[in-house]
């Protein structure tokens, strides 16, 4: 089971925030943001500090997906 973030670059988009916007907003380092560019795994504590900047729920910034079907 892969996990993907695009939720929350569309979400991004649609608030007209960029990455450095949440960064500063949510309190994580840059390293959280390469690891949601790339689709990795964050700790539940970094998607709570970026649910809790944008007011949403974790079902809104990401999903799982299953290996086979993993996006390019």
């Amino acid at each position: 089971m892969a996990i993907c973030y695009d939720k929350l670059f569309h979400m991004l988009i649609d608030k007209k925030l960029s990455t450095v916007q949440l960064k500063s907003r949510a309190g994580v380092s840059a390293n959280i943001i390469t690891r949601l560019k790339r689709n990795e795994y964050i700790s539940i504590e970094s998607v709570e500090k970026i649910c809790r900047a944008l007011g949403c729920g974790v079902d809104e910034i990401l999903e799982f997906i299953d290996d086979g079907q993993e996006q390019l």
